[in-house]
C-alpha cells in the first residue's frame, strides 16, 4: 500500500567543515554537495529506498529549485502527484554545517507563498493504511489527518521542527506522535525525557514516543512501555536520521509490524543512516537493515 506524506521539503546546500564554528568567522569547507531534505520529504525517500511505496504532498515555488526537488524525488521512486507548484512561491533551502563527528548546525529558509489543501488529491488515501506528516504545513495536517481518521488510516506525527500551536496540533492529531527530543524538551519544559512522554500522553490520543539519538528511543502506548536502544555506529553525518526513523517506522506500520517490532526496524534504518550520510544518496536499502537486525550492529 501507499504511505501519504505530507510536510516541508528543501534544497539542502551541505558544507562539511573541519569544525562548526563558535563565532562568525570565515572557514574553508573541506566540501560540498547539493541534497534534497525536509523532515517529510526525507521520510519519503527513505519509504521507497526501503522498498515501501510513498506519495510526497507539500508546496514548492514554480522555480529551478522546486522543479529539481521535484525531478529528483521521482528519480528515488517517490510519487508527486500532490507536490503543489505555487506560482510566485520560493522553494525552501537550507544551509547545512557538518563537522568530522556527523554533527550539524542547520539554517533554513522554509517555503513562501500560498498554496489551498483544496488541490491536494485527498482520493489517494484509498489505496493507504498510513499518513505521515511534519508541521511545515498545519492546514495540510489537517485534511490529511482528517482524511485518513475517517478511513481508519494511522497517523504518524513526526514532531521535530515547526511553531509550537503547530507542532502541539500536529501532535494531538495523531495515534502515533514520535517526538524528537529537542521539540519534547521545548514543549513540555522537561529535560527528563519520561517526564516529557508523561505530559505528551496527557495531549496525545495514542502511541507517544521520543528519539534519543545514541540513547535510542523511548515509547509508551496506556500501560505499555517500552525502550529501544540505538544501534552502535560511527557517525559519518546524523541530518535526516530522524526522518529516516520516522520514514521507516510508518513503512513497519504499513507492513503490519507491531510497535515494538517497528521501533527496533526504524532504529536499525537510522543507524545506517548515520553511517552512511551523504543526504538522500545515503539512504539505507531494506538488504543492509535487515543484515543489521540480525547481527546486532553496523559493520
Amino acid at each position: 500500500m501507499t504511505i501519504i506524506c505530507l510536510g516541508g521539503v528543501v534544497l539542502d546546500r551541505v558544507f562539511e567543515l573541519p569544525e562548526i564554528p563558535r563565532e562568525p568567522i570565515k572557514i574553508s569547507a573541506t566540501g560540498f554537495r547539493e541534497t534534497g531534505g525536509g523532515v517529510a520529504a526525507t521520510a519519503a525517500v527513505a519509504i521507497a529506498a526501503l522498498g515501501g511505496a510513498a506519495e510526497f504532498w507539500s508546496r514548492v515555488g514554480a522555480d529551478s529549485a522546486g522543479e529539481w526537488l521535484a525531478a529528483d524525488l521521482q528519480r528515488r521512486g517517490v510519487g508527486v502527484s500532490g507536490l503543489l507548484r505555487v506560482k510566485g512561491g520560493r522553494t525552501g533551502v537550507s544551509a547545512v554545517l557538518v563537522d568530522p563527528a556527523g554533527e550539524r548546525l542547520i539554517a533554513v529558509a522554509t517555503f513562501a507563498g500560498q498554496a489551498t489543501v483544496e488541490a491536494l488529491p485527498l482520493d489517494q488515501l484509498k489505496q493507504a493504511r498510513v499518513a505521515l506528516a511534519d508541521a511545515r504545513w498545519p492546514e495540510g495536517v489537517e485534511a490529511l489527518f482528517e482524511g485518513a481518521r475517517a478511513r481508519s488510516i494511522a497517523r504518524v506525527a513526526d514532531v521535530d521542527v515547526g511553531e509550537e500551536p503547530a507542532l502541539l496540533q500536529l501532535a494531538a492529531a495523531a495515534d502515533h506522535a514520535i517526538f524528537a527530543a529537542s521539540a519534547l524538551r521545548r514543549l513540555s519544559g522537561s529535560d527528563d525525557p519520561q517526564a516529557g512522554l508523561d505530559w505528551a500522553q496527557r495531549h496525545c490520543p495514542g502511541l507517544v514516543a521520543v528519539t534519543l539519538g545514541p540513547l535510542g528511543a523511548l515509547w509508551r502506548r496506556g500501560g505499555e512501555v517500552g525502550r529501544q536502544p540505538a544501534f552502535p555506529v560511527t557517525a559519518l553525518d546524523t541530518t535526516g536520521a530522524g526522518d529516516v526513523f520516522h520514514g521507516a517506522y510508518a513503512l513497519a506500520l504499513d507492513e503490519g509490524r507491531s510497535v515494538a517490532d517497528a521501533m527496533r526496524f526504524a532504529a536499525a534504518a537510522a543507524a545506517l543512516k548515520c553511517a552512511r550520510g551523504a543526504g538522500w544518496d545515503g539512504m539505507p536499502d531494506r538488504a543492509s537493515v535487515d543484515e543489521i537486525l540480525k547481527e546486532g550492529r553496523v559493520r
